[in-house]
């Protein structure tokens, strides 16, 4: 692994760090969802769950499409398989 890939690794890592954030991911990988919706489900504060959608969307991970007066978050499926690519070649064994 190049210093490349290993500072693309620990970006990844470092968006991945916080339960919350799995969460997320895990959420919406199947259907967008508001701000509001996240913080019902998760149980934490609508701050709480802007203040990690911002770093997931800095990180390429999400898209937002507004919706009326919402914004719906959807996982960039295209970001999200080359995180799984950079994950494995650091987690295989050579």
């Amino acid at each position: 692994m190049n210093k490349s890939d290993s500072e693309k690794a620990t970006r990844i890592f470092k968006a991945l760090s916080v339960e919350s954030r799995v969460r997320i991911l895990e959420l919406i990988k199947s259907r967008s969802l508001c701000v509001n919706a996240l913080a019902h489900i998760l149980g934490i504060t609508p701050a709480a769950v802007s203040q990690h959608l911002r770093i997931l969307r800095d990180s390429g991970v999400l898209n937002a499409e507004k919706r009326g007066y919402f914004v719906h978050y959807s996982v960039n499926m295209k970001v999200l398989n080359d995180w799984r690519r950079t994950a494995s070649s650091l987690l295989e064994k050579k």
